[in-house]
């Protein structure tokens, strides 16, 4: 099984935080540090879920 680190990216923006994954440029926000990285980790849980195994590869292979 291939593994593929993927990286998150957390910046406040006024009064959110705002969460990134460059690699899938998936994005989401939170109020605060930890629930960005939350949201920002089952936004792309559902990317994979949802996503076929060939789109998932050509994003990860940009």
């Amino acid at each position: 099984m291939n593994h593929k680190q993927i990286t998150a990216i957390i910046h406040r923006e006024d009064d959110v935080y705002v969460s990134l994954c460059p690699e899938l440029d998936i994005a989401s926000q939170g109020l605060n540090i930890e629930e960005a990285k939350d949201n920002l980790k089952e936004a792309v849980e559902l990317f994979f879920e949802c996503t076929s195994k060939e789109e998932i590869i050509k994003e990860l292979d940009k």
